[in-house]
């Protein structure tokens, strides 16, 4: 029996690091692992010439780019090599938005299941939307699934109220066994060594909260907090910082941010604009063990750690109202604990991927 093609498509593919590409890789993985499954990805270079490799079980073709335009990487070999794909794979499985994904798939004519994975609206490019919305739409229409990780992301769209009947939730998952309970060595070192000890950890962005995330802290006393990540506002965000129980932490390995989120005390995610659409890094604090502090956005963010069972939910943006919640917690280390252990029950009832890949494969072998 010929195994089924399925072809993954996102913009970028690890090393690239990101929130959608860790969703691409471990669902690559876990697809690329069946007996009756092959898989190919096609993805573009953020700049540079094409290259293809095999990684992770699948055959990843990364095509050439000029670079990033609009946050779409700009490469006319995307386009050839996408219908050369679509004539071999059996289900098209496409993380969105990816414009030029859509229109490639409406011009190839591709007769298997589309399935969309639906991430997030297009934000930062209102200008662009006029051009692009029939694209969209058309794109929408010629989808058999749209999966969103949560609720939020359908009720808050401004596209898939009109498609819900297609529309599936499916969360992203979360391998609880692999994140520790106690670090292998300590990574955060607080200057007071009796200082409750705050955790970010993310890309310094204008969507991140952080610059909130420094006011709230000239509210605190008692804690340090610890950014992990680096991006264009460091520096802003460093003078910002001066004088505060703050620690630029910088990137960290993977093995090292384990060890960060179960060092902790409580752990933030202060995100202020719809851009931040789920946060992956709640699950991962949550999975060790640790309260979350995030905010009431729009979308999935919210629906990941829940206000007063897993942590506190604060409106984005108000500094005042997130100084109160880390005071709060700070405070009282029973509720701490109690939402930790809350977190780490969640983790491993509903993100556990023993449960979400299977029903994904059901969703992409059906047809």
């Amino acid at each position: 029996m010929r195994k089924r093609r399925i072809l993954e498509v996102n913009k970028l593919y690890a090393p690239h690091i990101g929130g959608i590409e860790t969703v691409v890789r471990q669902r690559t993985r876990y697809l690329a692992a069946r007996p009756d499954t092959e898989v190919h990805v096609l993805v573009c270079q953020p700049k540079g010439a094409g290259e293809t490799e095999r990684l992770d079980g699948a055959e990843v073709i990364r095509c050439g780019s000029l670079g990033t335009w609009c946050s779409c990487p700009v490469s006319a070999a995307f386009f050839s090599a996408f219908w050369r794909e679509a004539a071999w794979a059996d289900v098209m499985d496409i993380h969105m938005p990816f414009p030029p994904a859509d229109l490639a798939l409406l011009l190839s004519q591709f007769p298997g299941r589309v399935v969309v994975n639906w991430h997030s609206d297009v934000l930062r490019q209102k200008a662009l939307l006029p051009l692009y919305r029939p694209v969209l739409h058309r794109m929408l229409q010629r989808a058999d699934v749209i999966l969103a990780a949560t609720q939020g992301h359908v009720d808050s769209s401004d596209f898939l109220p009109a498609f819900r009947e297609k529309c599936r939730i499916l969360p992203y998952p979360l391998d609880a066994d692999a994140y520790p309970q106690k670090p292998a060595r300590p990574v955060l070192h607080p200057r007071n060594p009796y200082s409750v000890k705050l955790l970010f950890v993310g890309r310094l962005v204008y969507y991140k909260g952080v610059e909130c995330l420094l006011e709230a802290m000239r509210q605190v006393q008692g804690c340090e907090l610890f950014l992990c990540g680096t991006g264009m506002l460091e520096e802003k965000l460093r003078h910002q910082a001066a004088g505060l129980p703050v620690q630029f932490l910088g990137s960290l390995s993977s093995a090292e941010l384990r060890d960060a989120f179960a060092d902790c005390d409580m752990f933030i995610l202060p995100s202020t604009e719809r851009t931040e659409a789920f946060g992956i890094v709640q699950q991962e604090a949550m999975a060790c063990g640790k309260p979350v502090i995030n905010t009431a956005l729009p979308g999935g963010v919210p629906y990941v750690s829940i206000h007063g069972q897993t942590g506190l939910t604060v409106p984005p943006g108000d500094a005042d109202a997130l100084a109160k919640a880390i005071r709060r917690l700070a405070a009282d280390t029973a509720l701490r604990r109690r939402f930790g252990e809350n977190g780490r029950l969640r983790v491993r009832e509903q993100y556990a991927p023993e449960r979400i890949y299977p029903a994904l494969f059901r969703i992409l072998r059906r047809g």
